[in-house]
């Protein structure tokens, strides 16, 4: 299984940018999303940057590897790391939905 890693591009030099993430500073090739702005989230998989993700998804994926982290340490309760999808029934994707409707 692979575990993207969001990143905030600090800086960019062609298709390297120079990013902080959850680990602290690292480089991130940027060869499969193009140059980016920089500010803008990546997620990031074995040093490359897989797609340009907003702010908000970056931070519920930090919470969720947080959690992952908790629960390795025997922590039962995690449902404070997971607030998008605590009390509330889960949604089908837009995509599907139109499947489902049919």
């Amino acid at each position: 299984m692979c575990i993207g890693i969001p990143a905030r591009v600090l800086h960019v030099n062609g298709l390297r940018a120079q990013c902080e993430s959850r680990g602290g500073p690292c480089t991130v090739d940027l060869s499969l999303t193009g140059p980016v702005a920089p500010g803008t989230w990546v997620l990031t998989f074995l040093g490359a940057a897989r797609e340009v993700i907003d702010e908000t998804r970056a931070r519920d994926i930090d919470a969720a590897l947080t959690a992952l982290e908790a629960i390795a340490r025997g922590e039962a309760s995690v449902d404070s790391y997971f607030a998008d999808l605590a009390d509330r029934e889960p949604e089908l994707p837009e995509h599907l939905r139109e499947k489902v409707m049919r």
